[in-house]
Formats: structure tokens, C-alpha cells, sequence
């Protein structure tokens, strides 16, 4: 089991979404946490103006995408999303991040299941 966690622009949410729900069996009913977070990297933040002056702010806003998914998923989860988060034009800078992990355990809390059975 891999726990896949990508961070993407906010606009291109519902498209990572749509191409999950392609690759994953279970269709529309796969499970998917969303976070709204910030953060800086090589993509610049906005100008605002404070008081007169112009500053650039460097935290940009993201949304990260939670998922775990069993071995066999791993590969088409992250080539979905990878198409998906892309900006047309091949890409370009602040398009996301992602990172798998190795997932120990996992419990579904509702009938105590484990492993990839709770996924």
C-alpha cells in the first residue's frame, strides 16, 4: 500500500479528480481527501501593495490530494494525475509535487478492516 499526497494548482483540482476516477476500479466512489494549504517553491508569489509599497508575497496557495492506494494502483494514480495537474504547453512552473510513501497500515473504522481491504 502507497500513500499518494500531490500538491497542484487549484484550478486543475476537478480535472486530477476526473482522471482518478478513470484509472481506479471503483469509479466515483475512490477515496480522496483535499486540503487547501501554502507554500513557496520556485513559483513566485502575487504583488500586493501594503501601504503604498509592492510586496511580493511568497507563500503560494495549493490544494494538496491525499489518496491511498493499493500496490497495483500506484503507477496509474500518479501518470492520472500527472496528466491531469499539467498546464497545457507542456507544463510550467508551480504545476505540483509528487511524493508516495510507503503506507504501514491502514484501518477502516466502521468494520475494522485492514490492510488493503480498508483502502
Amino acid at each position: 500500500m502507497k500513500l499518494i499526497t500531490a500538491i497542484i494548482r487549484p484550478e486543475r483540482l476537478e480535472a486530477v479528480a476526473e482522471a482518478l476516477a478513470e484509472v481506479l476500479d471503483e469509479g466515483d466512489n475512490y477515496r480522496l481527501t483535499v486540503d487547501t494549504v501554502e507554500g513557496h517553491g520556485r513559483q513566485e508569489g502575487e504583488i500586493e501593495i501594503f501601504r503604498g509599497r509592492r510586496i511580493r508575497s511568497r507563500m503560494v496557495q495549493k490544494t494538496r490530494i491525499t489518496i491511498g492506494v493499493n500496490d497495483t494502483y500506484v503507477d496509474k494514480a500518479v501518470e492520472a494525475i500527472v496528466k491531469a495537474a499539467r498546464t497545457e504547453g507542456g507544463g510550467a512552473v508551480g504545476d505540483g509535487k509528487i511524493f508516495v510513501v510507503a503506507l504501514e497500515d491502514a484501518v477502516r473504522i466502521r468494520t475494522g478492516e485492514r490492510g488493503g481491504q480498508a483502502i
